[in-house]
């Protein structure tokens, strides 16, 4: 579909990539990779043309459309949630212009025959093609079932955008890019500002997606999920993988290995050549041979060993201070913004030594909680610190508390203490902060390098309890690997806020769900929650076998009948979602049109003369709004259950 051929890309005086070239395929999936520097997001610019490379070329069939998720993006929107989410569909409308244009200059030409003509006809083609692709028909429905699908809820449709956070923001420009539906998806780090249940949402939706996906990401069970082949930028060369990521990992490192012993192999032979050079290069019986292997050594291509990039923090945390048996007590902790309740009647007690993780969607009151705990948050209840407890806090902004006209240096020499003064340096080089980095002012360090810092800082005083919270965002895979060896080794407690299930998996014991205003508790680790979530779907299947009449001598019944059975039942719930799913649909349509007749009654009355718009018309037209509203939350509630109905078949 893409062609990707001879692309060069030189950064002051550097190549970043040289002369490479690949294939993006209709419906491939493909994880971009490689160490931070290698190009990775300079090649998604230069695919989608706000990059121009040095030299190559990328080319693009016409017709093709793509669609580019930066990293970070200043959105400055004015519209609300919804009003921003449909200007995706600028496209459709500029289209219908088209297509009726066309439709117009055809009606007017009687050249049926003409080469002109029917090119006109297959252009007009594609237009409708592309229209219908779009599903212009039911445009807010399906903008509507995104944005819910990425964790903003129906009262949220109409705030104006400027409410929400930049994260949030960041969310409304995914559901605007998927909901153009182009054929090529280019997505640099989609899951940062995603929680758990918006990431396995997206992961759903990228699966069953018609056109083709590049991304970078640094989530690994992400890119297992969705990726079935791996590109890696390496040294300024590609490398191209038909497997997902995890595969890709062991195959790089068997490349690697033979890499290595090739150009072992290539030295051993360099080294006799010369030997050889030496030894005879005056005796004029040997000329021949010796100006035969200077030729050689000439001609020789030297073999390169890709770096694995191993450059990555090195930490462990200092030993926990001693406290008593009891590190946290929480009673009846309530916390709300007016008449919202962010969190209720919270009873929490979390002995020495728990790990554990806060999950669910954001905005549930994860970080909230979070805050309450180390006491930067007021709030209703009592918290009560066990005896000798010593906070440690990382924050989801914390890189945004630092001081940006600070060095890196004195960003951690202003608040040492004690021995701690003499380590600063040491310190800073396990960060990766050595030489002139310590003298960079902390404003122009990337979102990575801060990141890197403020842990760092951390380290400056002994906790008992740690509370972080999204520490992994910037953080390559690598440091992530350390920080979370460190955290598997730190022998106090910890309270972690994560999305990312790879970097959850056996760190913690116990889970705690959030869904506003109230906590539930699961005992186990990310993968544990997950599971038993999807198996409190089946409970009406279990009930069900509990209410069957026990006879007194139980035949053996095969393992594949108890699964057709299982599928049969499951197949019964899916059509009767599906037939309540169609039911809306259709009641949402004709609303809709009831509703959009009345717009243009009310954008041009004139045109309406025998049309009384009095009180009782605006009344009924407000009912109307108030039924669609009540329709689209019951239908985006039946969404939800097909989902979880659908997630039955994996179990």
């Amino acid at each position: 579909m893409i062609s990707i051929q001879n692309l060069s890309m030189h950064f002051t005086g550097e190549d970043l990539f040289t002369d490479i070239s690949f294939l993006i395929r209709e419906k491939d999936r493909i994880g971009l990779v490689g160490k931070n520097g290698a190009g990775k997001t300079t090649l998604l610019k230069v695919i989608c043309g706000l990059e121009q490379p040095s030299k190559g070329d990328v080319i693009i069939p016409q017709g093709v459309t793509i669609g580019y998720l930066p990293q970070e993006k200043n959105v400055n929107s004015t519209k609300t949630v919804l009003d921003e989410a449909l200007s995706a569909f600028d496209e459709y409308h500029q289209l219908e212009y088209d297509a009726e244009r066309l439709q117009q200059e055809l009606a007017e030409r009687t050249d049926y025959e003409s080469a002109q003509y029917e090119k006109l006809i297959v252009k007009l083609n594609n237009l409708n093609d592309r229209l219908a692709l779009l599903g212009g028909n039911s445009i807010e429905g399906e903008a509507e079932k995104i944005l819910v699908g990425l964790g903003f809820g129906h009262e949220d449709m109409l705030r104006p955008m400027h409410e929400f956070s930049n994260g949030w923001q960041m969310r409304v420009e995914l559901a605007k890019i998927l909901l153009k539906k182009p054929n090529l998806l280019l997505l640099d780090e989609p899951t940062n500002h995603l929680d758990i249940e918006s990431i396995q949402w997206l992961e759903g939706f990228l699966k069953a997606y018609y056109g083709a996906i590049l991304m970078v990401s640094h989530d690994r069970a992400f890119l297992d999920n969705i990726t079935i082949r791996t590109v890696e930028i390496s040294n300024g060369k590609i490398y191209d993988y038909k497997v997902p990521y995890s595969d890709y990992v062991s195959l790089r490192e068997e490349r690697v290995d033979m890499q290595r012993s090739a150009y072992e192999n290539q030295q051993r032979e360099i080294k006799n050549i010369e030997a050889f050079i030496e030894r005879f290069r005056y005796k004029a019986t040997k000329a021949k041979q010796v100006q035969s292997r200077v030729k050689l050594l000439e001609k020789m291509d030297e073999i390169v060993v890709d770096d694995i990039d191993s450059t990555a923090i090195h930490f462990k945390f200092p030993p926990a201070p001693h406290s008593g048996k009891v590190t946290i007590e929480l009673n009846h902790v309530g916390k709300a913004y007016g008449d919202k309740a962010i969190l209720k009647d919270v009873n929490l007690l979390i002995p020495r030594g728990e790990k554990i993780a806060f999950v669910g969607r954001n905005g549930e009151g994860k970080s909230t909680l979070s805050k309450i705990i180390c006491g930067v948050l007021d709030h209703e209840g009592e918290v009560k610190l066990g005896h000798e407890v010593k906070i440690g806090y990382y924050a989801q902004n914390q890189q945004d508390m630092l001081d940006m006209n600070k060095t890196v240096f004195e960003t951690l020499d202003d608040v040492a203490v004690g021995d701690m003064r003499l380590k600063v340096k040491a310190l800073l080089g396990a960060f990766l902060f050595r030489g002139d980095d310590i003298d960079k002012k902390v404003k122009v360090l990337s979102g990575g390098e801060k990141a890197r810092l403020s842990l760092a800082k951390m380290l400056l005083f002994p906790t008992n309890l740690l509370v972080l919270d999204e520490p992994t965002n910037h953080l390559d895979m690598l440091s992530k690997d350390i920080l979370k060896n460190a955290l598997i080794q730190y022998d106090g407690t910890l309270i972690i806020v994560s999305h990312d299930r790879d970097f959850l998996q056996g760190l913690t014991n116990k889970v705690y769900e959030f869904r506003k205003p109230n906590i539930k508790e699961y005992i186990g680790d990310i993968y544990d929650f997950l599971e038993q979530k999807n198996l409190n779907h089946l409970k009406e299947l279990e009930i069900a076998a509990k209410r069957q009449p026990q006879r007194v001598v139980a035949e053996p019944v095969s393992q594949n009948k108890l699964n057709y059975e299982r599928k049969k039942q499951i197949d019964a719930k899916l059509r009767k979602v599906d037939k309540e799913i169609q039911r809306l649909e259709e009641a949402i349509g004709k609303l809709e049109a009831e509703l959009a007749e009345q717009d243009a009654i009310m954008a041009h009355p004139d045109q309406h003369p025998d049309i009384n718009i009095d009180n009782d018309w605006y009344w009924a037209y407000g009912q109307k709004k108030e039924e669609l509203q009540r329709l689209m939350d019951d239908w985006g509630e039946k969404q939800m259950e097909r989902e979880e109905v659908m997630a039955e078949y994996d179990n």
